[in-house]
C-alpha cells in the first residue's frame, strides 16, 4: 500500500512538473516586452547582428514547438542557454543552487526553533503577558511583506538567513501554539497532568504523538514558504543564489532558464510534501 502511494506521488509529481514548466513558459510568452531585447538599442550593433538577435526571439514564439524541444534537450541533461545572461543553464543552477540551499537551511533551522520553542514556553507556562508578546511579536512579523523584511536586513546589515527566519517563525508559531493548546486540552492528557504526570513527560509521551503528524505536514509547507521568501531576499540582498536567478529570468523573458528554476522549485517544493506525507504515515503506523 505504502509503495502504491510513493507511486502515485511520484506521478503527480511529474504530472505538476510537466504543467507548470509549460505555465511559466507560456505566462513568460504572453508577458508584455516578450522579444524586445536591450541589445538593440545598441549603436555600433549591425543590420545583421539586430537581425540575429530578432531571430533568436523568433524560435521561441511558438510555445509548443519552444517547449517540446526543451523537453527533448533536458532528457539528455542540455538545458540551454540563458539568453539573458549568455551562460549554459545547467552551470548556473549547480553554481547558485548550493548559495540558496545554506540560506534557507539556515532560515528554516532557526525560524522553527525559535518558533516552537517559544509556542512550547506558552502553552506550558500559561502566562498572559509571555502570550500576548509572543502573539504580537509573531502578528508584527507577519504583516511585513518578505521584500520589506530584506530590505530592513540590507539596512542593518543583518544576515540574509535571518530574513528567512523572520518569514518563517511566525506561521511556524502560530500553528504550534494553536495545535499544543488543543492538544493539552485533550481528556488523556487533562488526565495526566490530573495525576502529576511531569511536563517533560507529558509533552513528550502524550502531546508529542497527537501534534507530531501536523508538524511534520508544516515542516513541508515551511520548506515552500522559504523557497517563496528567498527570491525577494536574494533579489533585494545582492545573494547570487537560485530566487536572484529566478528574478533575472523573470526580468529577461529568458524562457530556458525561467522554466528550469520553475522546474527546480516546483520539484523541492513537491519532493518536501511528499517527503512530510509519508513521515506522517510512518508516524501514524508506529503510534497504531
Amino acid at each position: 500500500m505504502r509503495i502504491m502511494r510513493i507511486f502515485r506521488h511520484l506521478e503527480t509529481i511529474l504530472a505538476t512538473l510537466l504543467i507548470g514548466g509549460f505555465l511559466s513558459a507560456t505566462l513568460a510568452r504572453l508577458a508584455p516586452g516578450f522579444g524586445a531585447d536591450e541589445q538593440e538599442l545598441d549603436s555600433r550593433l549591425s543590420a545583421e547582428s539586430i537581425r540575429q538577435i530578432r531571430e533568436s526571439h523568433a524560435q521561441e514564439r511558438n510555445i509548443l514547438h519552444f517547449y517540446f524541444n526543451y523537453l527533448k534537450r533536458a532528457i539528455h541533461g542540455d538545458l540551454g542557454t540563458s539568453r539573458s545572461l549568455g551562460k549554459p543553464v545547467r552551470q548556473l543552477i549547480a553554481d547558485r543552487l548550493p548559495i540558496t540551499v545554506r540560506l534557507c537551511g539556515l532560515g528554516l533551522l532557526v525560524g522553527w526553533t525559535v518558533g516552537l520553542a517559544l509556542a512550547i514556553a506558552v502553552v506550558m507556562a500559561q502566562v498572559r503577558v509571555l502570550d500576548v508578546f509572543a502573539a504580537g511579536l509573531a502578528g508584527t512579523f507577519l504583516s511585513l511583506p518578505a521584500a520589506v523584511l530584506a530590505l530592513l536586513f540590507v539596512y542593518f546589515n543583518a544576515p540574509a538567513s535571518l530574513a528567512i527566519s523572520s518569514i518563517v517563525f511566525p506561521k511556524v508559531f502560530s500553528f504550534s501554539r494553536n495545535l499544543l493548546a488543543q492538544s493539552y486540552g485533550l481528556p488523556h492528557i487533562i488526565t495526566a497532568r490530573a495525576k502529576g504526570l511531569g511536563s517533560a513527560r507529558i509533552f513528550g509521551w502524550h502531546v508529542l504523538p497527537v501534534a507530531g503528524p501536523q508538524m511534520l505536514a508544516l515542516a513541508g509547507v515551511s520548506v515552500s514558504m522559504a523557497l517563496g521568501a528567498a527570491i525577494p531576499v536574494e533579489a533585494l540582498c545582492g545573494i547570487s543564489g537560485i530566487g536572484q536567478l529566478a528574478w533575472q529570468a523573470a526580468l529577461g523573458r529568458d524562457l530556458s532558464l525561467l522554466v528550469t528554476v520553475t522546474v527546480l522549485v516546483t520539484v523541492v517544493t513537491l519532493a518536501a510534501n511528499t517527503g512530510s506525507d509519508l513521515a506522517m504515515d510512518i508516524f501514524r503506523g508506529q503510534q497504531a
